[in-house]
């Protein structure tokens, strides 16, 4: 039996230059204790599809067109008051970017119980019981503790982890699952997927997946629907579009292959230094004292000018920490020294200075993005605080945005007007402007369909071959590391556990826990 039934749906932006369309007569069903995958690349309008589906459109000013009905009840001409008895309650919505939908000021627990208490009724205690059972069910070590610890001490995998847990408190009918793996490594990805499915099997909830990579849904799906430029061109059972998919562009999809790193240059001067580095964060419970947790556990790297350093592990093992702290974003023990600099002393207008030669693209993009701003005006932003002139930043936007596969008419608009991939590859724009010495890439292919990440992983090796850059780059995809590290870190629960050239640590790793990630990595695959 149908739950979810879209049919005929279009979707258009409104812009200065006029209506911008995002989806096109898109028709599919969802039936009750279905999972359905919606793939496509980045812009294919996976994610304003499912953001129809629960209406979150009409606060960006889009048109819409044809009919969503759930349950029976067409959903496209209810008021909003009587949307919010079936946002969060009959239908679960698990968003893309976890840093944007957590609040900063409130626990974690407060916000997973917060409809349950206020609008259900639910007393507190059963509440947080249920909430604990499933944040320890979503993969958060000891989450008795930590449900009462800050959105800003967990990982941007945890976050999402987190999201996936709040989803789940109301038992839903249906569960919209925005990228929900996008931030987590291969053995997570299968631990959250089985645990969504799971939910399926055991309440009969129908999912709707959207994701960019065909290959996490292969063991999860029932269905795969494939967009491609806001129109579908597949439908199938899962088993036949991968034994024998019918168009080039599910093919494509499907396609892994990202090459190997560019060859390194012949000098061996470091750029960056990393000697002892510590970050140490304050827990906070309701229940007892803890003690301080060490995200970052005295590690020591090296990078060498013109390669690329990658540094993987599993989420939480402190790898977007230790970035932040070479940023000089959070306060760190040890010595970091770049370009013979000594970074972890400067201060003031000298930190400043350097930080023109070291960039970073974040992982979640859109919560570093300005929503009021135009991408011309994020992208040039950088060379505006160094006074630039108007018509060379101008000049250097239009060709950033060239270089990530955007076009110069795009910094007219707004970071709501494109999908995740989209907005991943503005920050990598943004990034460029200021012709850095290194650049800090953290999780930057994460939220990118294979096709866009073989372009992006493509584009950063052939600027780095012509311009001498450096990278430091943070992913849990060992695929997509093996393609454009040059050297490897592997860390675990923030400690260095292994450290050397690509090709060893991939061919002959010498930890065992190395050795567990490589072994999930080729299963997942």
């Amino acid at each position: 039996m149908t739950l979810l039934s879209i049919q005929n749906l279009a979707v258009d932006f409104r812009t200065s230059q006029g209506l911008s369309p995002a989806v096109h007569d898109m028709s599919f069903d969802v039936g009750q204790g279905e999972v359905v995958a919606l793939v496509g690349e980045s812009g294919s309008g996976k994610s304003v599809c499912s953001h129809a589906v629960v209406q979150l459109q009409k606060h960006l000013g889009a048109q819409v067109r044809g009919s969503i009905a759930f349950d029976g009840t067409e959903l496209t001409g209810l008021s909003e008051k009587a949307l919010r008895a079936y946002r969060g309650r009959e239908i679960a919505y698990i968003f893309q970017e976890p840093g944007t939908s957590l609040n900063p000021l409130h626990p974690v627990g407060r916000q997973m119980t917060e409809r349950a208490r206020i609008v259900e009724g639910t007393d507190t205690r059963t509440a947080m019981e249920k909430a604990v059972q499933l944040l320890g069910d979503a993969g958060i070590r000891h989450p008795e503790e930590r449900i009462g610890h800050l959105p800003h001490t967990f990982s941007g995998g945890e976050k999402q982890r987190i999201m996936i847990a709040m989803a789940l408190m109301g038992n839903p009918k249906l569960i919209v699952a925005d990228e929900p793996t996008t931030a987590l490594d291969a053995t997570l990805q299968e631990q959250i997927l089985t645990l969504i499915t799971g939910v399926r099997d055991r309440y009969g909830t129908a999912i709707l997946l959207i994701t960019h990579d065909l290959a996490v849904v292969r063991s999860h799906a029932d269905r795969v629907v494939v967009a491609k430029e806001g129109r579908i061109v597949e439908s199938a059972p899962t088993s036949e579009l991968f034994d024998t998919p019918k168009t080039p562009y599910t093919r494509m999809l499907l396609n892994k292959s990202h090459g190997g790193p560019v060859k390194a240059p012949q000098a061996e001067k470091n750029l960056l230094e990393l000697e002892g580095i510590g970050v140490t964060y304050a827990r906070q419970s309701r229940f007892k004292k803890e003690p301080p947790l060490k995200a970052v556990d005295g590690v020591s790297l090296a990078l060498t000018e013109g390669t690329t350093l990658g540094i993987v592990g599993e989420s939480g093992s402190g790898k977007s920490t230790l970035a932040r702290a070479v940023l000089r974003l959070i306060p760190s023990t040890g010595t970091m020294r770049f370009d013979g600099e000594p970074l972890s002393e400067l201060t003031g207008e000298p930190l400043r200075q350097l930080r023109r030669s070291i960039q970073v693209v974040f992982q979640d993009p859109h919560s570093s993005f300005n929503p009021k701003m135009t991408v011309g005006d994020i992208v040039g932003e950088g060379l505006r605080a160094f006074n630039h002139p108007g018509p060379y930043t101008d000049k250097v936007v239009d060709r950033c945005l060239t270089d990530v596969g955007l076009t110069p008419q795009d910094k007219e608009k707004y970071p709501h007007q494109f999908s995740g991939g989209q907005k991943q590859r503005i920050a990598i724009a943004r990034a460029l402007a200021l012709s850095p010495k290194l650049v800090i890439l953290d999780e930057p292919t994460s939220s990118l369909d294979r096709n866009i990440q073989f372009q992006i992983v493509s584009l950063l090796k052939e600027l780095q071959a012509k311009l001498g850059l450096s990278y430091l780059f943070i992913s849990h995809d060992l695929d997509v590391i093996r393609a454009i590290s040059h050297d490897i870190a592997v860390m675990k629960a923030g400690k260095l556990v292994e450290w050397g050239k690509a090709d060893t640590v991939f061919k002959r790793p010498s930890h065992t826990y190395t050795r567990m990630l490589l072994k999930g990595e080729s299963e997942a695959a």
